[in-house]
């Protein structure tokens, strides 16, 4: 089966915990503390892999977890960092964030490499938190937790050519002529279910050409999983459009031409402005009035071909090659890059609640109450402290807190104080 669109889970790893330790050593009775920091958690890496064609990797592994950092220890012995986890996708893959729809990455080049998540950073340990006047802290930090997010990973085929044109036309018979590709080929249709991507050479240059499988109507709109198989042409530079123009199975090649380039416009404007060449495959059971007939009533660029006698094959190729030295190399796709931000950890903001209680909420609260023992009463100083100098006392006051009155921060309680 092949795969080329997947929902994942990914969450970088946690913070390694602080440690809260003293040194001990025979005939020394006040050691100090000695207790080291937490390491770092593992970045969520997505990376290409030149030998992955598709995202089958991803059916039935949804979610991916990176390594939490190790905790701290006394002696001053810090946690070690957790290695990054890497995800291997095929080239040509899109990240897109599920919740806002927006491009994280395009792993366009063939050494692509983008973090998407950070791992959390480490606690400090109470040896951090040694003052003058702070000479025995019995507190460290947590490390920083991380959040869980869904990302949909999404195939896109990087091909110079893409062959188009209604099933049954020779397309695969096509492109197993002018490229050492092996689709497979059989007189029905719908024989290709996947695309098929091969090197065109031509003298010491090539060029690769994609085929998808045959449209029907309505394809822009999913009809016959059509909008799975045009995402796939989406970066090419020049469409081939196959037509069988000897109507042999009672077709009408003039109006097959206009209803996959209608199909075409439905689905990516961008896609149906791009620069057409006709091929028209079967041309030996056609007449010439039949072919002329077709050019005058499109007005299209044509080459007449017989893809499995091979006629005019090479006329077809050296055209293609021409009409893509015209053309600017494949790109990547024009967006502007999503980023998972980090909370603000200088932010906050009060609001009352139904009971009176003034909460305070934010990511410097997420931040400072990593450090909070409450039973702990040089950790509840450090917390005040922290409250002070950070200006959300002030800020308190601003709001109209009066003495006695409860603030709330996440699961901790305390009365206001003047």
């Amino acid at each position: 089966m092949f795969i080329d669109q997947a929902k994942i889970y990914i969450k970088a790893g946690d913070g390694g915990n602080g440690c809260t330790s003293f040194y001990t050593e025979k005939y020394v009775a006040n050691g100090g503390p000695d207790g080291g920091d937490g390491g770092k958690g593992g970045d969520i890496v997505f990376a290409v892999d030149p030998n992955m064609n598709s995202l089958n990797d991803f059916r039935f592994a949804k979610l991916y977890r990176a390594e939490n950092g190790e905790n701290g220890s006394g002696k001053f012995c810090h946690g070690k960092c957790a290695p990054d986890l890497v995800i291997k996708v095929p080239r040509g893959t899109i990240i897109r964030d599920e919740e806002t729809g927006k491009i994280i990455a395009d792993m366009f080049d063939a050494d692509s490499r983008v973090t998407v998540l950070k791992g959390g950073i480490g606690g400090k340990g109470n040896a951090r938190f040694k003052s003058s006047r702070r000479q025995a802290p019995a507190f460290s930090q947590s490390g920083r937790k991380t959040e869980k997010k869904c990302v949909i990973l999404e195939l896109k085929t990087i091909a110079d050519v893409g062959l188009v044109g209604y099933p049954n036309v020779g397309k695969s018979t096509l492109l197993s002529v002018i490229s050492s590709a092996r689709p497979k080929i059989a007189n029905y249709h719908f024989t290709t279910l996947t695309p098929n991507l091969g090197v065109v050479k031509y003298y010491d240059h090539s060029f690769i050409v994609a085929d998808i499988p045959g449209l029907i109507d309505g394809a822009s709109k999913g009809a016959g999983l059509g909008t799975d198989f045009l995402r796939h042409i989406e970066r090419t530079r020049l469409i081939v459009h196959v037509v069988d123009i000897s109507g042999s199975e009672g077709r009408d090649p003039v109006k097959d031409y206009y209803k996959i380039n209608e199909e075409l416009a439905d689905y990516s404007p961008k896609l149906a402005a791009l620069p057409q060449i006709v091929a028209l495959n079967k041309a030996d059971m056609a007449t010439n009035r039949q072919i002329e007939d077709f050019i005058k009533e499109t007005g299209s660029k044509c080459v007449a071909i017989s893809a499995i006698i091979g006629q005019n094959v090479d006329d077809l190729i050296k055209t293609i090659y021409e009409e893509l030295q015209k053309l600017p190399p494949v790109a990547k796709m024009d967006y502007e890059p999503f980023e998972y931000e980090d909370k603000n950890t200088r932010d906050f903001y009060i609001m009352r609640d139904a009971d009176g209680a003034y909460e305070i909420c934010g990511g410097l609260m997420d931040e400072l109450a990593r450090n909070v023992v409450i039973d702990n009463y040089d950790s509840f100083k450090y917390f005040q402290k922290q409250l002070k100098d950070r200006g959300v006392i002030k800020a308190l006051r601003k709001a109209g807190a009066k003495d006695g009155d409860l603030i709330r921060i996440m699961d901790i309680e305390f009365n206001f104080v003047e």
